[in-house]
């Protein structure tokens, strides 16, 4: 099946941690819908959203990954789906034409929440490593992100990082 990412799972190592199936399949852009960090997690912090703008001028840009069908639930778990997260299928334009993904978007959002550093890391590595445009990017590292208060988390997110160099 093809799922559309745009936050933390863009990034291969992070989404590959968790379903050993995901293979990257396109680079992708969500027109009507804009980038956002207000999804209310459970640890406190602010998760990536593609909001719904319908303003044909606003692009979410992301990443296709194939995964196998019998990893959805996992990722369906992961992602919290039905507790905060809620899915959908949307077309996206590719550099090739049309496909259709399964998006994960926010259900239960917060504009007050700010993203930990780490989870804003794991979005960069993400858009870095398929290449998605300069002006893009500096927009994801100009969103404001605080230090998460349980340091073992923040080391443990970004250890799939240390391990593979």
């Amino acid at each position: 099946m093809l799922c559309f990412t745009y936050g933390s799972n863009m990034s291969r190592a992070r989404l590959q941690a968790r379903l050993p199936s995901a293979r990257p399949f396109a680079v992708a852009t969500l027109p009507g819908h804009r980038l956002r960090f207000h999804k209310r997690a459970r640890d406190g912090s602010a998760k990536c959203d593609a909001e719904r703008t319908r303003n044909p001028e606003d692009r979410v840009i992301g990443v296709i990954y194939e995964i196998a069908d019998d990893e959805k639930p996992d990722l369906d778990r992961y992602e919290g789906l039905g507790f905060g997260y809620e899915q959908k299928m949307v077309e996206l334009e590719t550099a090739w034409g049309h496909a259709q993904a399964w998006m994960y978007y926010a259900a239960d959002i917060d504009p007050s929440l700010k993203p930990y550093r780490w989870y804003r890391e794991h979005v960069l590595i993400g858009a870095r490593e398929h290449d998605l445009p300069p002006d893009y990017i500096a927009r994801i590292e100009a969103v404001e992100s605080v230090d998460d208060p349980d340091v073992k988390r923040s080391h443990r997110e970004l250890a799939i990082y240390r391990q593979r160099r």
